[in-house]
């Protein structure tokens, strides 16, 4: 098997077609890049029992999206740590096992999932699963560096732009297999028909002498259902979101279609070089930093320009993922209450989908570029014109909230789409960037290495979202109780103003839930959640575009002995 899975197996007899590769790295990248719709999975894994809402023993936002973080920063390990391996056993090798880390990733999650250990959704889809990633992001980019020697930047868009594209086949995809598993809970009846009771923050509803635990859902609720359904009681623990049945089926798919590819790979013989290329002279070296040395991956770490990217890359991905994770939650959050009408549980679905498709069109036409204008102007556009992007989503959900105009929308919906179209560009120029740099002999481990950095962002950009987006909420809620009458909180939940903590702690008061009982007029700050983590990471593009503003070309005392 060892044999059949060799470097030496794979290496192209003359006269191969170098275009015959793309297709098997963007087969592999198209699986990994599921990923990137987790958020897909936030909903669902959010009620895994109370279904129709969150109930009392259910996750929380911030415990799913870090699974999404876990499984970044085992992608950045687990390529760096592949990348001298990935030189010696060649992509065959890394992409079977790659298939059988994410594919195996899913199984172990959906087990996690069935019996709510959530530490094995984390060691499946997390560490598991997180491996399978950087190890088949890895395998194309070095192959097809090597095969176009003449179009680094345009080899690199082609390996990873179906990373970016993952999202695109992976949203519809998820979406429909959890609606096709899913299962309602049972449903008892409206409020007025029933007696409820409040103990501990948790309702519950008495029924032959049994206390059964529900959850209750009003009229602002509704929107927010996996599935529509009328308000009022239903049973926690009956029912099914069918998130777990999905992992099973995504995670069989995946490992078919990345073995298939894995198995498609093949590598340039030795010294081969495509018809009528010209090698770039010193002259044109010292113009654009592309060099005609190499750089050894141990020696590439002694530079300072290593360093530099590391930084621009880190800045770059932190400033777009934590968006990525909670992307569907929060198109549903900034817009679902301003014009339900329009964005409901689809239209967020649709949006994860249109992320990924600008994604994916950024990091091959972004990187192309990149062979015209030069990596570091290209990181130059991207900093600087992400940092007014940036700032404008705050102003778009500011608006939105006085005035729920479709208008900002469209601002909000256009801004987010070219930032991501510069995200997956970072991406996909970084290894050309690389090879200009420091060579392209050891341009795959030396992008494993760097990979390290998209650990980092990994934890940065959801820590930053998703803490700042708990401390929004609780200010929201605290404002908005103090506005409320005590009767009428009384009659909503059963309890007193002073068992806040413990109803907010139940997730049995919730933004949406007050927002049925304060005074009219008051304005829902559910838009505004997210505003403060969209300056943060404006302050982030702008750390890394001073780190690239400072590249220079490597010191030749760091160049390979040939």
């Amino acid at each position: 098997m060892s044999g059949l899975l060799s470097k030496e197996r794979i290496v192209a007899q003359p006269g191969f077609n170098r275009w015959k590769v793309p297709p098997a790295s963007i087969a592999i990248h198209l699986c990994i890049g599921s990923v990137y719709a987790w958020s897909i999975f936030n909903l669902p894994l959010t009620r895994a029992f109370g279904v129709v809402a969150p109930a009392s023993n259910d996750w929380s936002l911030q415990d799913v999206t870090w699974i999404f973080s876990v499984a970044i920063v085992a992608l950045g390990l687990s390529a760096a740590f592949a990348g001298r391996w990935l030189e010696k056993v060649g992509p065959r090798m890394v992409g079977v096992v790659a298939a059988i880390c994410w594919g195996g990733g899913f199984l172990i999650g959906a087990l996690g999932i069935y019996m709510h250990q959530l530490w094995l959704l984390y060691l499946g889809y997390g560490v598991i699963g997180g491996c399978g990633l950087g190890l088949g992001y890895v395998s194309p980019v070095s192959t097809l560096i090597r095969w176009f020697p003449d179009r680094r930047g345009m080899a690199t868009g082609m390996a990873i732009m179906g990373f970016g594209g993952g999202a695109m086949i992976g949203a519809p995809l998820k979406r429909f297999f959890i609606q096709r598993f899913y299962e309602a809970p049972e449903y008892l009846g409206t409020v007025d028909q029933l007696t409820l009771i409040t103990q501990a923050g948790r309702r519950f509803v008495e029924r032959a002498g049994e206390q059964l635990e529900v959850v209750v859902i009003g009229a602002n609720d509704v929107a927010s259902m996996l599935v529509p359904g009328p308000e009022g009681i239903y049973v926690v623990g009956t029912g099914s979101v069918g998130v777990a049945q999905t992992f099973l089926v995504l995670g069989a798919l995946y490992f078919v279609v990345m073995l298939i590819a894995a198995f498609s790979y093949r590598v340039p013989a030795e010294g081969w070089q495509p018809e009528g290329f010209v090698a770039p002279t010193e002259d044109s070296e010292q113009r654009s930093m592309l060099t005609t040395h190499n750089v050894d991956i141990d020696e590439a770490l002694k530079t300072p320009q290593f360093y530099q990217l590391w930084i621009v890359l880190c800045m770059n991905v932190s400033a777009g993922i934590g968006v990525l994770g909670v992307a569907s939650t929060m198109m549903s959050e900034i817009f679902g209450t301003t014009l339900p009408s329009i964005v409901d549980g689809a239209f967020a679905a649709t949006y994860v989908s249109m992320i990924s498709v600008f994604n994916m069109v950024g990091r091959f036409i972004w990187a192309s570029s990149s062979d015209y204008i030069g990596r570091k102007n290209t990181y130059w556009i991207f900093f600087a014109l992400g940092i007014v992007l940036y700032c404008s989503v705050p102003f778009a959900a500011q608006q939105v909230s006085v005035n729920p105009a479709v208008t900002w929308l469209v601002l909000f919906y256009g801004a987010t789409m070219v930032i991501f179209t510069m995200y997956g560009g970072g991406f996909a120029t970084i290894p050309a960037y690389l090879a200009d740099v420091f060579g392209s002999k050891y341009v795959g481990g030396i992008h494993g290495r760097l990979l390290t950095a998209w650990s980092t962002a990994g934890v940065l950009g959801p820590l930053a979202i998703t803490s700042l987006r708990e401390s929004a909420i609780a200010r929201a809620i605290e404002q908005l109780a103090s506005q409320v009458n005590p009767a009428d909180f009384q009659t909503q939940f059963g309890a007193g103003l002073d068992q806040l903590d413990q109803l907010v702690a139940a997730q049995t008061v919730t933004i949406s839930r007050l927002m049925e009982i304060v005074p009219a007029g008051t304005v829902d700050p559910t838009s505004g959640l997210y505003n403060g983590t969209m300056y943060l990471m404006a302050v982030m593009l702008a750390v890394g575009l001073v780190s690239n503003y400072l590249m220079k070309p490597v010191n030749e005392k760091h160049y390979l002995k040939e």
